[in-house]
């Protein structure tokens, strides 16, 4: 078993339209890597900041990432030392070579497992605030800004032609 920290740079956007991690934002990554008969057993978890904006009042904000992940990466059939591993390697029908991580030599590849538990931690409705109350669909201005007794009067249009009589002057003739 073996424990390592990283401070990597995320490679790309990781995210969705409206909160991701930015590329070069810092991804920490505490891990233990642990040796077992199929593999390495990797378990890790990442610590980020992701940045998007509210879907309510469309400010910025910042949302710290916290998350646990843990991945079995399998040894190749040709590369198992022991008879053990190869057997192990040979038996594994339930995967899908696609999603399969393999431990190449003595490296592994972490960037879909933390790009997975980065997407997966991300909401998909950020707000700001849980009890952020958003715009006026009205003025756009945000409600935390604006007067408690804030108001738009609406006029049925079907009665709009008849204000302009409401702001005629009583004295004048028709």
């Amino acid at each position: 078993m073996r424990e390592y920290s990283l401070d990597v740079p995320a490679p790309e956007r990781i995210g969705i339209d409206v909160i991701g991690v930015p590329e070069d934002q810092g991804i920490h990554i505490a891990m233990k890597l642990e040796s077992v008969t199929e593999g390495i057993l990797v378990t890790a978890h990442v610590t980020t900041i992701a940045e998007g904006e509210c879907i309510r009042c469309l400010e910025p904000m910042d949302m710290p990432i916290f998350r646990n992940f843990q991945e079995l990466y399998r040894y190749a059939p040709e590369k198992a030392h022991t008879k053990a591993q190869r057997r192990a390697a040979e038996v594994h029908d339930d995967v899908d070579e696609d999603d399969e991580l393999m431990v190449d030599g003595e490296t592994i590849d972490l960037s879909a497992p933390v790009r997975d538990a980065i997407v997966l931690a991300l909401p998909i409705n950020p707000l700001c605030e849980l009890d952020c109350p958003g715009l006026c669909p009205r003025c756009g201005v945000k409600w935390t800004l604006l007067d408690p007794d804030h108001r738009h009067t609406v006029t049925d249009p079907r009665w709009a032609g008849l204000s302009d009589l409401l702001e005629a002057d009583p004295d004048e003739e028709p």
